[in-house]
């Protein structure tokens, strides 16, 4: 069974950037990988993503979101996520359940409970071996976001969950220090403020002492 890995956080924290990274260091050293992401990973997935991350003439209600990520989930989990674990590769997303609990659940307020288990079925309690949480206020995190929309010219903006007052993102910011206080053994909190390289050296040592002592 291979590792898998998930990387978490408000919108602009870094985490994109740092999974790529991630992928070339383990290039390098002839490590067998993927990455991944939600919502996405399958083509149902990409679907799912077009109407949960642009901003279109449609509300979208909360319980509908969380169905919509959900169903996105159990697509991504039996279709790629598994067959690459039982493959032996190590998987590396960018977003998993965590992501759910936060911005449903602390952002959107929608019963933690009934969260937990759906996520639990759409995931098929498949669990993470290590979520890195990259933390970073939520002002510095959206001017960041905003100025990457601000390039995309010819793709999709992916704007709908950066459009949301500060206050949502607030309550999303706080619902991962919450996770992550909660599980210490699986969280690795990161400063996402800190600068690419200095995070990117962080994020390494922590992947190559979970693979060393899977060895």
């Amino acid at each position: 069974m291979g590792l898998f890995i998930t990387f978490e956080g408000i919108e602009g924290c870094g985490k994109t950037t740092q999974i790529k990274m991630v992928g070339k260091y383990l290039d390098n050293r002839n490590i067998s990988y993927i990455i991944t992401e939600e919502p996405g990973g399958s083509s149902l997935g990409l679907k799912i993503r077009e109407i949960l991350l642009n901003k279109s003439s449609f509300e979208i209600c909360a319980e509908s979101e969380l169905f919509l990520f959900s169903a996105a989930r159990a697509q991504h989990v039996k279709e790629v996520i598994l067959p690459a674990l039982e493959g032996g590769e190590i998987v590396l997303c960018d977003r998993f359940f965590d992501a759910t609990i936060a911005y449903q659940g602390s952002g959107r307020e929608l019963d933690m409970n009934f969260i937990r288990q759906i996520n639990a079925i759409s995931a098929g309690h498949l669990k993470p071996d290590m979520t890195f949480l990259f933390d970073i206020p939520v002002e510095i995190g959206l001017k960041r976001a905003m100025g990457r929309i601000s390039r995309i010219k010819n793709a999709p903006r992916e704007d709908r969950f950066e459009s949301e007052k500060i206050e949502f993102h607030k309550k999303v910011r706080e619902g991962y220090l919450s996770l992550a206080k909660s599980e210490p053994e699986r969280f690795r909190v990161i400063d996402g403020t800190k600068d690419i390289l200095t995070v990117h050296r962080e994020v390494c040592s922590q992947v190559v002492a979970l693979i060393d002592g899977r060895g």
